[in-house]
């Protein structure tokens, strides 16, 4: 049988393959995450002073529970600014203390980690890799794309541009020049290479993490457990099983 004549029907749609390749790629969850962190790395070029602040981007540290991942660090002499960017779209909602916020898009809900608690945990890792004191350093989390903000947000969750306006709220001088260039060399020398390897091995502990958390829920009150590490007193760097919904519940267990 000639199948040459099924070729030549199908030739003429061959053209479209690459554009559907191309629309599958640009709307996939890597590529908005990139283009979010390339959105907000642009404007800090545009609107900060590089004599000023210097930048640090994808920066993967080594964590007691394996590793975090920061989109960007901004080191000044006004502090250091810790910065979470989120590509999304639709109507936002949430507050400080939640654990998780919502993403509505028409009629559709989705759920989604406080992104103020994810960026914590980049702020107490540069804490342990820095000599400085732990309030010149600064949480700002930044949603890029067509969000909007339906609740009431704490200063420093912004959306596009406006957290170029919260950075330069701070202007009293708070590092010195040294301290500047020693926490630059310092993030360097402490991060892990950045490159595709570094990305996806962060990313398999991340799923692991969440495998193993999903499969433990909280006897109190149904919720999940999360594997946290101790920070303090006797039991700094242990790590232990807590409630996904603290403090409205503090059930803890060991992580044994």
């Amino acid at each position: 049988m000639d199948y040459s004549i099924y070729f030549e029907a199908a030739r003429p749609l061959w053209w479209a393959l690459p554009i559907v390749v191309l629309l599958g790629i640009f709307k996939s969850r890597w590529f908005k995450g990139l283009f979010g962190e390339a959105y907000v790395k642009l404007i800090a070029r545009l609107r900060l002073s590089a004599d000023e602040y210097q930048g640090a981007h994808d920066v993967t540290l080594p964590t007691p529970d394996g590793t975090t991942q920061i989109d960007h660090v901004l080191v000044s002499r006004y502090g250091i600014f810790v910065i979470e960017t989120k590509h999304m779209m639709g109507w936002i909602f949430g507050s400080e203390k939640q654990a998780q916020w919502t993403q509505k898009i028409y009629r559709k809900t989705f759920k989604f980690q406080n992104p103020l608690r994810q960026n914590y945990k980049h702020v107490k890792a540069l804490e342990a890799l820095l000599d400085v004191p732990a309030d010149t350093i600064h949480s700002v989390v930044v949603f890029s794309g067509s969000a909007v903000f339906k609740t009431r947000m704490p200063d420093n969750v912004t959306i596009g541009g406006g957290y170029v306006r919260y950075i330069k709220s701070f202007r009293d001088p708070v590092l010195s020049d040294a301290q500047v260039q020693e926490a630059l060399e310092r993030i360097e020398t402490g991060r892990l290479v950045p490159n595709r390897e570094t990305h996806r091995q962060h990313v398999k502990q991340l799923k692991a993490r969440f495998e193993t958390s999903s499969e433990r829920t909280c006897p109190k009150c149904g919720s999940s457990m999360v594997l946290r590490t101790s920070k303090r007193g006797a039991n700094a760097g242990n790590r232990f099983w807590g409630c996904s919904v603290y403090p409205k519940c503090r059930e803890v267990q060991d992580a044994a």
